[in-house]
């Protein structure tokens, strides 16, 4: 069949393209747009007849634009402003305060040993707020790398878990969390308490993954574990007189959405609106900035870069969902998505079958690639579909397909925040991915168990 040719052979130069690090955005609409010309010269037509624009050219962008459309009409707009919020609050340096707010219990802790299962978590627990693995990588390098060192903690022992300090913590201000429930028609709530269940004791497996993982390396490696550090490659933190109480403002909107979602099971009609939350969050924070510098003026400087960063979460990820919407959209056009929902449902284990394989795809995915977070949005909009052919819930397939796009980065060698890591120790990212290897081998496994015992069929 022509079709099932054409969606293979696109499919292959999109990923090879994405693996060789051409920007997935573009890569992921180059090839929805190949793949919607192909429908149309095929004579699959991309709308009923009377709703396109009477020309099949044409209909191809039009989709492009409805898609654009449906997205920031849905969960685009939670993810914009998110990113908003999020540089607004790197910009005034809550973020900074509330990170070492963290760092400072540690400092306390005189058992050694426990000091790599304690990182991991506390790292994972910053990443509520700084997202970015690659930021929360240079800053834990700049404040924790020099202090781990000290106390005698090895340098491939604290590269290997500041490396993966950013993976799979479950909150409602995750875009992935924000598609995902979205896509599958869940209250965002009530999806992340399914993603804290498989996501929390995963963690904690993890953590002592590393404990033992670490350990025994380093009694292998001997004194090549400990490598002289170049202060000069450690990225400056500079010192901030922000107030200590700016450390709650980053994690306000979840406060706020916590407060919502428990007045609702007392106040009967109260809804969750997260860009609502989150732009009364922004407010509060404008609002203790003017009484701080008591100039309305002066804050607006800093303010502005709210927008800043919504623009940067459309250019980064919601046009990454975007891509990745009309990719898919692209091959059900050419009619393949039915037959390969046909065959799931005349299959034994179709659900648990079908999760292994969207899992295993986005494990191989992501270490080649460096990330599986751009395969997870491509095919999200697959797994309702194919779930309900399944005769599954979506949530079976959707969840250890996102955390494992997470976790997979930290045994890729050509994953930004490995690199980052690596460089800055002064090592090469197999040696750093030798220490992330095991741990990471040990949440993937983890994941896939953890949702067949705890997720609905």
């Amino acid at each position: 069949m022509i079709e099932i040719f054409l969606v293979i052979l696109v499919l292959g130069v999109v990923a090879y393209l994405i693996i060789k690090n051409y920007n997935p955005i573009l890569t992921l609409i180059s090839g929805g747009l190949v793949l919607l010309a192909c429908a149309v010269i095929l004579g699959h037509p991309l709308y009923p007849a009377g709703e396109g624009t009477g020309l099949g050219v044409f209909d191809i962008f039009m989709k492009f634009k409805d898609t654009i459309i449906g997205q920031v009409q849905s969960a685009g707009l939670v993810i914009m402003i998110l990113f908003g919020y999020s540089g607004y609050m790197n910009k005034i340096g809550a973020n900074q305060v509330a990170v070492n707010l963290l760092v400072k219990p540690m400092m306390k802790i005189k058992a050694k040993a426990l000091f790599v299962p304690i990182i991991f978590l506390i790292g994972n627990l910053m990443s509520l707020v700084i997202p970015s693995a690659s930021s929360l990588a240079i800053i834990l390098m700049s404040i924790l790398y020099p202090m781990l060192q000290g106390i005698g903690i090895s340098s491939l022992t604290a590269a290997g878990v500041i490396a993966m300090t950013a993976t799979i913590m479950p909150t409602p201000l995750g875009a992935d969390n924000v598609i995902a429930a979205e896509t599958l028609g869940y209250d965002l709530l009530n999806y992340v308490m399914w993603n804290a269940k498989i996501s929390i004791p995963t963690l904690f497996i993890i953590a002592v993954a590393h404990y033992f993982w670490q350990k025994y390396c380093d009694k292998k490696e001997g004194a090549s574990a400990f490598i002289e550090m170049d202060q000069a490659k450690l990225e400056k933190i500079e010192e901030s007189n922000t107030p200590t109480f700016y450390a709650i403002l980053p994690l306000m909107p979840l406060l706020l959405i916590l407060i919502v979602g428990i007045m609702s099971i007392v106040i009967k009609g109260i809804t969750m609106d997260i860009f609502v939350l989150t732009m009364i969050a922004f407010f509060i924070a404008v609002l203790i900035e003017t009484c701080r510098y008591r100039s309305f003026k002066t804050v607006q400087l800093s303010a502005v870069e709210m927008f800043n960063g919504m623009g940067q979460g459309f250019s980064r990820v919601v046009m990454l969902v975007v891509g990745g919407s009309l990719f898919t959209t692209a091959i059900q056009s050419l009619g393949v998505i039915d037959n390969l929902l046909s065959s799931v449902e005349s299959s034994t284990s179709a659900g648990i079958v079908t999760m292994f394989i969207f899992s295993g795809a986005t494990t191989l995915f992501g270490i080649l690639s460096g990330g599986g977070l751009a395969m997870f949005y491509a095919v999200i909009e697959l797994i309702p579909n194919i779930a309900d052919k399944a005769g599954v819930d979506g949530i079976l397939i959707t969840l250890p397909m996102q955390m494992i796009a997470n976790l997979a980065r930290t045994i890729s060698p050509v994953a930004a925040v490995v690199m980052i890591v690596a460089s800055t120790v002064g090592v090469s990212p197999v040696r750093v991915l030798k220490r992330t290897s095991v741990p990471t081998i040990v949440g993937i496994v983890s994941v896939i168990v953890l949702s067949l015992l705890i997720l609905p069929y």
